[in-house]
């Protein structure tokens, strides 16, 4: 257990940069729109109201309220979203190939640690959900402190108020990032971990077999995705939909997690102790 946390500080110490990185964008970038946003709202109100010569109280009814749904469901927040997501996705590359081409070729001297390579592989998958949670702690801090900065701007007779529910369910991809349930939330994240434990394996065929590995590679992947997804996919054929109830569906769902989880792991043992060598 030592020798495994060390690994998962190893691997935190060295995304250290790009994670600060990424904390520096998407702050700067969604203030900025809160900002931008905001002023560009009251000019336009400004504008509309002299122009029909009307009040507050008219233009708000004629063309409503602002509020930070409009802000929230912008570019300016779903685009450092999407690319810290993107940048997350892209390490789980990263972890693994940088250690291969690097300067010193440090996979050498990583399977040759005296600990169970497995260790090597639960480590860059712990590291890597750390830092999606970090990302995500991070955000969910940031949006009270934006709403606040849009409030600030803003006079209160034109803002709208908004709950933090209405702020997650107010787009798919917020909610599916931040889940407002903690079940929501198990199964986003437990999806997640199954995600990256696929694509490691993934990575590990390339290791392995190289060329042959890529289509070895490829193939596990669309193979574990539709053994989970199985009977999703089945139940979406018209004839098939009331083939189980929701509970038998949830039950086998979850075994099938827990067997796709299973077969990664022990397939990418096999990989980093037979075929993958120093």
């Amino acid at each position: 257990m030592k020798r495994y946390l060390k690994l998962v500080n190893f691997e935190i110490n060295r995304a250290i940069k790009l994670f600060a990185g990424l904390l520096v964008i998407i702050a700067v970038v969604e203030v900025a729109g809160v900002i931008i946003k905001s002023r560009s709202y009251l000019q336009e109100t400004g504008t509309l109201s002299k122009e029909l010569s009307v009040s507050p109280a008219e233009y708000i009814q004629r063309y409503g309220v602002f509020s930070f749904l409009d802000i929230i469901t912008s570019m300016w927040i779903l685009a450092p979203i999407a690319l810290s997501a993107a940048a997350m996705l892209l390490y789980c590359f990263l972890i693994w190939y940088r250690d291969w081409y690097g300067k010193n070729t440090f996979i050498y001297r990583l399977l040759m640690l005296p600990t169970e390579r497995t260790n090597i592989f639960f480590a860059k998958a712990t590291a890597i959900a750390l830092l999606v949670l970090g990302l995500v702690a991070f955000q969910i801090i940031l949006f009270p402190l934006e709403q606040a900065i849009m409030e600030y701007m803003i006079p209160s007779d034109l803002l709208s108020q908004v709950n933090y529910i209405q702020i997650l369910n107010s787009f798919w991809f917020l909610n599916l990032i931040i889940p407002d349930t903690l079940s929501v939330f198990l199964v986003s994240y437990g999806i997640g971990v199954l995600g990256i434990f696929i694509l490691f394996t993934a990575i590990l065929f390339e290791r392995s077999y190289r060329l042959k590995g890529i289509f070895m590679g490829i193939g596990y992947i669309v193979i574990a995705s539709a053994l989970f997804l199985s009977p999703l996919l089945i139940m979406a054929i018209p004839s098939m939909e009331f083939m189980l109830y929701p509970m038998e569906l949830l039950l086998l769902e979850m075994a099938l997690f827990l067997a796709v989880t299973a077969l990664s792991v022990y397939v990418s043992k096999f990989l980093l102790n037979k075929k993958v060598s120093v």
